[in-house]
């Protein structure tokens, strides 16, 4: 069929061009954290040591990143300016959040939403671990 009579075609059967249009979902991929963690120090800083999950780097053409990282006792991710919007949510422990400036303190179930051009971190306050999930879009790059 020639591209104008199936554009006609498509115009004349709405529900056809919904189904024309509509790719297959790709297949969900499962990955257990135990796979995946590494002892390491924290971003942007280097400040004492972490246990990073590494959840969605096995995922292939991933829109976005989910991680899970445990900062140890004095441990930080250091001040650094995002190009995306952000979510540190806490799962245990407690910590301290820096926006631009502005601090606010995280404990189990609390969430920051970090806005895109911000200068952000975050630091373990007290003695438990505290553990978060990060959570931001992949920045595509003109290889992608």
């Amino acid at each position: 069929m020639h591209k104008p009579l199936l554009a006609l075609a498509l115009l004349a059967a709405p529900g056809l061009a919904v189904a024309a249009d509509k790719m297959p979902a790709r297949p969900m991929v499962v990955i257990d954290e135990a796979v995946t963690v590494r002892d390491e120090p924290p971003p942007h800083g280097a400040n004492g040591m972490s246990t990073a999950y590494r959840i969605s780097d096995g995922v292939p053409a991933r829109t976005m990143e989910f991680r899970k990282r445990v900062l140890h006792p004095g441990a930080a991710i250091g001040a650094h300016v995002i190009a995306h919007d952000e979510v540190y949510y806490v799962l245990s422990g407690e910590g301290e959040v820096v926006s631009d400036g502005r601090t606010a303190h995280l404990g189990a179930g609390m969430a920051a939403y970090l806005y895109s051009g911000a200068n952000v971190g975050i630091r373990q306050l007290g003695t438990a671990p505290l553990a978060l999930i990060i959570s931001y879009p992949v920045e595509r790059t003109a290889d992608d």
